[in-house]
């Protein structure tokens, strides 16, 4: 079976110019207006360039995008589930001056030029059916790209040719981030007719080898293992730590069995419509056959505590498409150890009597924070030193904790006795971020407007994720009032370590009862307006980790409270271990 054609049969679509063209590309550029790329949309120009995405040659048109929505199809009828758009804000298009026709230089956020867009089409999609349709709910944003849609995406969209400059740059494991052009050549050189895709976005276990291995013995084929290292789900284990994990898994394959290969996609998380996704994109870059297992692509649990998709609706759609889609679909189901017998088996052919032995994600995260042993038929040890690494034993983690709260509520003491607390202790370095000198710090510029005070707590949420990511402890003491910026912190923290939200909930007469700055009186006289919890909302946080009322208890009752919660929860030993 020799090598597929790209998708729709029209070549691969890499759109870098060369040469004086190219240089006639970088000067016209100077004279034109820009658009900087966020990630994810520097992900989808990449594979847009390199032909991963073939046969699009430009982010897609009104007419492509309505099609790929309604019907899962490009409108020359070729399929395509993924609408691939580039989503701007009012605010772009007036600063760039963008309308049908105008060629806009593309670049990334250190100013490299990347490609020139000609302007196809500007419009508001209906991102209520966009989310219904492709991702299957119109409102649920515990799904990462509906979440996305309507809390980070532009409200235009942009569809238009690209005219490419050069690829966006990396400077990581550069040697296995391979086009399809460069992956379909290496196939070529070592006679590799038959090819099985094996797409991950985690770290590869003792299970995911056998499954592989399973694969290239049905297909008598050899494997690319394809893992993502574009924008995956919130709270993912980062890429770097990743492509070591699967270096170290490649050594325990046969030789000359497995080929590793980056692919820089930004994932949707969008379940089966993500699977026929990822199938033509492996058949873009060469494979002949794909992998599509138990929940592919699935993002978790809805907003009603269930699966967002069923855990083998992606196969079942994927065999509905097999024929327009041109590349074999391998399906398993989870694969599980027997220990009575020391083999590994899909869970449907466990035999009657066995036991068949499996860690979640969950345990595995649970392991790896407590310490506490992973066993080798679950994964080789050298991936375990890996994650361990990465994701230490919360003891020596870093991590954050975020008190909120009205003025007066006593945020500020608590933060200061509990910074002193864990100086003492010693075992971590601390920084406290207090609201009001961040205020004369790191946002002198700002006002006391909505956009002014989400933007304050942005900044102290990227500090704190930095010094979380370091191992450090930041103790941020802020009023915060809006939800959706304390989420956003949360979101930015997360990504490196735990986010511990604390709502210092003391009621509004007794934090206007000590007004220790005279802030309350002012605004009684009418000096101040626009104050949290007078004339401004203050909107409590849903689920805090930790509530606590200061007119109810000491400081030192608070702080001890603090304290045994952090024990209890593992980031610091009990005293009595120390």
């Amino acid at each position: 079976m020799p090598a597929l054609e790209p998708h729709g049969g029209q070549g691969l679509t890499v759109r870098l110019f060369e040469g004086e063209a190219r240089d006639k590309l970088k000067d016209e550029a100077t004279h034109l207006e820009s658009l900087t790329l966020s990630a994810r949309q520097l992900c989808d120009i990449e594979l847009i360039m390199n032909g991963g995405f073939s046969p699009l040659t430009g982010f897609m048109n009104k007419e492509d995008y309505e099609s790929v929505v309604q019907n899962m199809k490009l409108k020359n009828g070729l399929l395509w589930s993924i609408p691939i758009t580039l989503d701007v804000t009012q605010q772009q298009i007036e600063k760039s001056k963008l309308a049908t026709g105008v060629r806009v230089a593309l670049r990334d956020p250190e100013g490299n030029l990347i490609a020139l867009l000609t302007v196809g089409d500007i419009w508001v999609p209906d991102k209520v059916l966009e989310a219904e349709k492709v991702f299957g709910s119109p409102d649920d944003e515990l799904h990462p790209a509906i979440s996305y849609l309507f809390r980070e995406a532009g409200t235009h969209y942009v569809g238009g040719q690209v005219d490419g400059y050069q690829l966006p740059v990396h400077y990581d494991y550069v040697e296995l981030r391979r086009t399809p052009k460069e992956l379909r050549k290496l196939f070529a050189e070592n006679f590799f007719d038959r090819v099985v895709a094996f797409q991950t976005r985690n770290p590869m276990h003792r299970s995911h080898r056998e499954l592989t291995l399973l694969a290239a013995k049905e297909a008598k084929a050899n494997l690319l293992l394809h893992p993502v290292v574009g924008m995956t789900k919130p709270g993912d284990v980062d890429h770097f730590t990743r492509v070591r994990c699967y270096l170290e898994v490649l050594k325990h394959y046969p030789k000359d069995l497995a080929t590793l290969s980056l692919l820089p996609l930004a994932m949707r998380m969008a379940g089966p419509k993500e699977a026929i996704f990822h199938a033509i994109i492996r058949k873009n870059y060469g494979a002949t056959h794909f992998i599509i297992g138990r929940d592919h692509a699935g993002p978790g649990d809805n907003k009603h505590g269930k699966p967002f998709y069923d855990p083998y609706e992606a196969q079942v759609l994927a065999d509905a498409h097999q024929d327009e889609l041109g590349i074999k679909i391998l399906k398993y189901q989870m694969v599980v150890y027997l220990a009575d017998t020391q083999e590994y088996v899909q869970v449907d052919q466990v035999p009657a009597g066995s036991k068949p032995m499996n860690i979640s994600g969950t345990e595995l995260r649970r392991r790896l924070f407590k310490g506490i042993e992973i066993p080798e038929w679950f994964s080789y040890p050298g991936v375990v030193s890996i994650l361990r690494q990465r994701h230490p034993a919360r003891q020596k983690q870093g991590f954050t904790i975020f008190f909120t709260g009205l003025s007066g509520s006593g945020k500020s003491s608590i933060a200061n006795a509990l910074r002193d607390h864990l100086l003492q202790d010693g075992r971590r370095p601390v920084t406290l971020l207090d609201g009001d000198e961040i205020r004369h710090h790191l946002s002198s510029e700002l006002g006391f407007s909505k956009e002014h005070r989400d933007l304050n707590i942005h900044r102290i949420g990227y500090v704190s994720s930095l010094i979380t990511r370091s191992r450090g402890v930041s103790i941020v003491s802020a009023i915060a009032p809006y939800r959706e910026a304390r989420r956003r912190a949360r979101e930015l923290v997360e990504r490196e370590g735990s986010f511990i939200e604390i709502h210092v909930s003391t009621p509004l007469e007794v934090c206007e009862e000590r007004d220790r700055k005279g802030l309350y009186r002012k605004v009684r006289q009418g000096l101040i307006k626009g104050f949290t919890g007078i004339d401004d909302p203050y909107e409590a946080p849903d689920k805090p980790e930790l509530l606590i009322d200061t007119s109810r208890k000491s400081v030192l009752q608070c702080l001890h409270e603090i304290v045994l919660y952090l024990e209890s929860e593992g980031y610091l030993a009990p005293e009595s271990e120390n």
